[in-house]
């Protein structure tokens, strides 16, 4: 049976080298456990490391996060659903938000609740996906300041979710900006700036963060230690927090190119033929797991000798070469993970989720 684990040493070593970093910079920062899926044994092995705040964008993992910890400062990272505003206000302490009509129902929500709501406004930068424009922020700032039971207290961006645009000190220098405008224009202090996520990281590494970004959002980089800027492993960090055990399910010595006439699969992918292959064969193991679970583009082996073929939705074809392999029915096949991978696998019911030490 195909499980995933999750290191806890690995983790708390890179979270630790994080905390440290942020500490020596003067800069807070939150856990992203949107990448969990509301696993509890997962949220809680992230709660236990001493983080005070988490970020996720599904109500239902803030709900679990809330019944683990109470007293978690948890933040809603996307803005709300009209449906979703009740338990918005019930399971987040804050939120992120780009349009002033939701924030007042919120606000009507939250004197509902006897709550004060705490807010994020989300400023575009460029990559197209959620934020007001810079240009009509003070605008925005002027419909929402005095609602009751609403405290805005910080101003934040995503770069590189949507459209792969890149952070830059240019642009964070102008996120810091807007807040300032704000601050002068209504004399009101909004204590963060929120402009840091794993894809900014490097920008740190490089002293190239703008004084006032006071505040950092790091999911990936945590579970992965990977620069998003060069896309390779952070060296201080560890990359395989996570990690997919497979169980070969068969072995056997086949030709290298199918045989018959070729159309499409059923995920419309049309094979390719390496004439070079004809005549070849090699061996060839199927693991038990398929794109039902996880795409093979995610997947790196342990092992370099093994090369991903292909997959069906419950079958993982593996080719192991054309020598005898080490390897028998039963045996087990790792792979590091990329993180939309773990993704896919997180949300599976299909697949066991174990904490290792």
């Amino acid at each position: 049976m195909a499980y995933l684990t999750l290191n806890r040493s690995h983790l708390k070593h890179n979270y630790q080298y994080l905390n440290n970093l942020f500490q020596e910079n003067g800069i807070e920062w939150a856990i992203v456990t949107k990448l969990l899926c509301g696993n509890e044994d997962y949220l809680q092995e992230v709660i236990s490391l001493g983080i005070k705040e988490v970020c996720d964008s599904r109500i239902y993992n803030l709900a679990k996060i809330k019944a683990i910890a109470p007293d978690m400062q948890t933040v809603y990272i996307k803005p709300p659903a009209m449906d979703e505003i009740e338990d918005v206000v019930r399971y987040a302490d804050v939120s992120f938000n780009s349009e002033s009509t939701t924030i007042k129902k919120i606000s009507e929500e939250a004197q509902r609740q006897g709550k004060t709501h705490r807010v994020t406004i989300m400023i575009e930068l460029g990559d197209l996906r959620e934020g007001i424009m810079g240009e009509n922020l003070v605008d925005f700032y002027d419909k929402i300041f005095e609602l009751p039971n609403i405290e805005v207290v910080a101003i934040g961006s995503n770069l590189n979710c949507l459209h792969g645009v890149m952070p830059s000190e240019d642009k964070l220098i102008q996120l810091n900006l807007y807040k300032q405008l704000v601050e002068a224009k209504f004399n009101k202090k909004i204590p963060w700036v929120t402009g840091g996520t794993s894809v900014v990281l490097p920008l740190l590494f490089r002293q190239q963060i703008p004084k006032g970004i006071n505040h950092f959002r790091i999911g990936e980089t945590l579970y992965f230690g990977v620069d998003l800027f060069e896309e390779k492993p952070i060296p201080a960090m560890k990359p395989d927090v996570f990690r997919l055990y497979t169980q070969i399910i068969e072995i056997t010595k086949k030709p290298k190119v199918p045989i018959g006439q070729m159309a499409a699969n059923p995920s419309g992918d049309v094979f390719e033929i390496n004439e070079e292959d004809y005549g070849k064969e090699s061996y060839r193991a199927i693991l038990d797991i398929g794109t039902l679970d996880i795409s093979v583009d995610y997947l790196i082996p342990d092992d370099e000798s093994i090369e991903v073929v292909n997959a069906s939705s419950d079958m993982l074809v593996v080719d192991l070469g054309g020598q005898s392999p080490n390897y028998k029915v039963g045996d087990a096949v790792s792979f590091q993970l990329k993180y939309m991978g773990a993704l896919s696998l997180l949300n599976s019911d299909y697949i066991e989720k174990r904490v290792i030490e």
